[in-house]
């Protein structure tokens, strides 16, 4: 069945730092104004390339939920939970694990990079190669029809779209199902129901993306129809049988502008980050001891912004007059390189006072912390109980 509904997740890897909240968590607190949203803790994943080393996963946990908190997710607009507290993400990997074919899991293009990337750990684990599925499953249990992603992600979410199909096409032929859905169609009334015809053919006939799309709104917005018909009309459409799994969207998001400290992105292999509710005192120390232009050898020598990597956070965090006045006082060697950093460590401190302002009554009551996470996973395994409910009785495990 088809819901609008936002899904994204962590690794829960420490505390977060500036690049986190300028990548994904501007993006997450603006969706969760538009979207019902669900936010969860990656803790399965981490164990993917960590499974040798847990100790820390707890604690990075607690972190970064305060973290999310302190960057504005409100616990009141979106659902936070914990990945590993909702046991049917792993029900659901394990029985679409009996239908993957494995070159789908080896031709996921992360899985041939991330082995490169960390030559020094063993990857060659089950669980590191049914990663994919198991995001995958992250997924298809809420029926997310948007999933904010990077580019490089993008295959993921592709992967998932065909594992939902190759499940639709495999369990979603309920006996009888072609009649079932040429009733429901009736249902629609005279007027709708010759829409979703005509729909249904330009998408079966032409393949028209757009058809399917229109069709899905249509459906959308008709109220007085049963679940179970409405998701045989969602599989009648696409000339399969029932649609038990929803194929997922992606919501393509920008990569973060945010610069490290040397000019790199900014990530914590580089050792160059800023973390979230870094103290004013190392944030203001970090900044001075930043790199310049190698060309400013003295006070006096003139400089050029754009080999600067104080430059590109002026890009950040300056406005246009701050910015005008960087160009030429570095040109002209009008200002020192301390000056110049000045405006950026100010504008560092005004985004990080209201973060350190909302955490600071988490950190004083952690049992606030657990009692959002608590409910949360609560709520998300009403909806992953659903999915389970529909997906074991497909498969033929739903025992009466």
């Amino acid at each position: 069945m088809y819901v609008e509904r936002v899904l994204s997740g962590m690794r829960p890897t420490g505390a977060l730092h500036l690049g986190h909240y300028h990548g994904v968590l501007q993006n997450w607190v603006k969706l969760q104004h538009e979207y019902p949203c669900l936010f969860f803790v990656a803790d399965w994943h981490a164990l993917t390339t960590d499974y040798d080393n847990p100790q820390n996963i707890e604690k990075n946990t607690w972190d970064m939920i305060i973290d999310w908190l302190a960057a504005g997710v409100d616990p009141n607009q979106a659902t936070l939970f914990i990945q590993s507290k909702v046991p049917e993400h792993a029900e659901l990997h394990l029985l679409l694990s009996m239908m993957t074919p494995l070159g789908w899991l080896e031709r996921v293009p992360t899985y041939k990079d991330q082995q490169e990337k960390l030559d020094n750990k063993d990857l060659s684990t089950y669980g590191f190669l049914g990663y994919p599925l198991l995001m995958s499953a992250d997924i298809l249990i809420y029926r997310a029809d948007k999933v904010p992603v990077g580019e490089d992600q993008i295959p993921h979410v592709e992967f998932t779209r065909e594992l939902a199909r190759r499940f639709n096409h495999m369990y979603g032929r309920e006996p009888g199902f072609e009649d079932k859905a040429k009733e429901a169609v009736k249902k629609l009334g005279s007027k709708k129901s010759r829409l979703y015809e005509e729909l249904r053919k330009r998408f079966q006939q032409e393949g028209d993306r757009e058809a399917i799309e229109q069709a899905h709104a249509l459906l959308d917005e008709v109220q007085h129809l049963a679940v179970a018909d409405r998701e045989r009309l969602f599989g009648y459409l696409e000339g399969g049988g029932k649609m038990i799994l929803a194929e997922p969207g992606y919501l393509l998001t920008e990569a973060s502008k945010m610069p490290g400290l040397d000019g790199q992105k900014m990530s914590k292999s580089y050792n160059n980050t800023i973390t979230l509710r870094e103290t004013a005192e190392s944030v203001s120390k970090k900044v001075r001891a930043m790199p310049t232009d190698p060309a400013r050898v003295r006070r006096n020598d003139p400089g050029e912004p754009e080999k600067c990597p104080v430059w590109q956070l002026h890009q950040v965090y300056s406005d246009e007059g701050c910015k005008e006045w960087v160009q030429q006082g570095c040109r002209s060697a009008g200002i020192g390189c301390l000056d110049c950093k000045q405006p950026v460590i100010d504008g560092i401190l005004r985004e990080q006072a209201p973060m350190r302002e909302r955490a600071q009554r988490y950190m004083e009551d952690p049992a606030l912390v657990k009692n959002i996470v608590a409910d949360g996973c609560e709520k998300a395994r009403e909806l992953a109980r659903e999915t389970m409910r529909d997906v074991r009785e497909a498969m033929g495990l739903e025992y009466h």
